[in-house]
């Protein structure tokens, strides 16, 4: 297969990941007969240095062009001061939107190699969990109308959460066909006790799990749901939850794994065409310094190939290759606890990864 792949390396260590990412998937691609043609885009911060918007409309182009887009991080303190409209993560929404991204699919897996960077305790996480966090991306209050005006105590801002039947019916199947693919239960989180929002969003999905009558379908108000996720995490399957709860309660997700260095999401919408990114930020204080895990954009590149590419087999290698190194022992600064042995720079992991493949 010949495979055009956007590049948006952005912030902090956007760079370096996404760097390591690529090496893995041309390694891959090498060693299964396949061509990948990698071309680099603005976004971010690095994109308001240069053409001042964090997402010019070259970017937009080249990604709808693409087979498939890899995204790094973005953001930096550098930024900070900008309006909103025109910090680097507005960046995000916009490609997202732009290309019809409705869906992010956040798995977060405690490898068993990893049971003691996890800050639960061993009776709670056993020998590991495996959930996914379906997550609707391009609706709810991040998208909804906002501003300020006179309120009671004079100026207030607001933002509105909105949801229709139609973003709720899609993000549900999403989330449905993945429970029929993995051990067929899900858990849809809202907060149905105080807003009309969530109320219709409840409504919607039991109306759609009469549908799937092999899944074992509950809810959850979302607070109950941050507790139980570091009380029980292997009660939960597939969650599938709203735009803002989904960006919470997958953050949590990650930390509970052992760091947030280690997960992968992915964004995809109607076609096969996706957004993949590791869910962590541009961590601005350890860029340039070859400290930052690659292992989540690594695995955002394996779930590409998965999820656009059909290519299976691929995905399949490079994850075997990041058990493999973990099982060796390797470990990346953010790994390492309070562990003596001095840790592997990006570098370092990425070219580990590499020898497994």
């Amino acid at each position: 297969m010949e495979l055009k792949i956007a590049l948006l390396k952005g912030d902090g260590i956007g760079p370096e990941i996404v760097d390591s990412a690529v090496a893995v998937l041309e390694k891959t691609a090498e060693k299964f007969g396949h061509r990948f043609i990698f071309t680099p885009y603005l976004i971010g911060g690095c994109a308001i240095d240069e053409t001042g918007l964090p997402l010019p409309q070259e970017t937009v182009e080249g990604c709808l062009a693409s087979d498939s887009v890899i995204l790094g991080a973005v953001g930096g303190p550098k930024w900070d001061g900008l309006a909103g409209d025109i910090r680097p993560e507005k960046a995000l929404l916009g490609i997202r939107s732009a290309m019809g991204l409705f869906t992010n699919l956040r798995p977060a897996k405690l490898y068993p190699a990893l049971r003691s960077a996890s800050p639960l305790k061993d009776e709670i996480v056993g020998d590991g969990f495996d959930l996914l966090i379906v997550r609707e991306l391009t609706g709810g209050i991040y998208f909804g109308e906002r501003g300020y005006r006179e309120g009671r105590y004079g100026t207030e801002a607001f933002d509105t959460e909105a949801y229709s039947v139609t973003e709720i019916e899609r993000i549900g199947k999403v989330a449905f066909e993945a429970a029929m693919k993995r051990s067929k239960r899900i858990c849809s989180i809202d907060k149905a006790n105080v807003l009309e929002s969530s109320r219709l969003w409840r409504k919607t999905m039991h109306e759609l799990a009469e549908k799937y009558p092999d899944v074992e379908y509950r809810d959850m108000f979302v607070d109950n749901a941050a507790m139980q996720l570091v009380r029980d995490p292997k009660q939960f399957d597939v969650i599938v939850t709203s735009n803002m709860f989904g960006d919470i309660l997958s953050d949590e997700a990650s930390q509970i794994t052992g760091s947030i260095g280690m997960l992968a999401s992915a964004s995809l919408g109607a076609s096969k065409r996706g957004l993949y990114e590791p869910i962590h930020g541009s961590a601005p204080d350890i860029a340039g310094k070859n400290m930052a895990n690659p292992i989540a954009t690594i695995l955002s590149g394996a779930m590409m190939l998965r999820f656009s590419f059909g290519l299976t087999a691929e995905a399949g290698i490079i994850e075997k290759a990041v058990d493999k190194v973990l099982d060796q022992g390797l470990r990346t600064a953010d790994l390492m606890g309070s562990s003596p042995d001095t840790p592997l720079s990006c570098t370092a992991m990425t070219e580990a990864i590499l020898k497994a493949i």
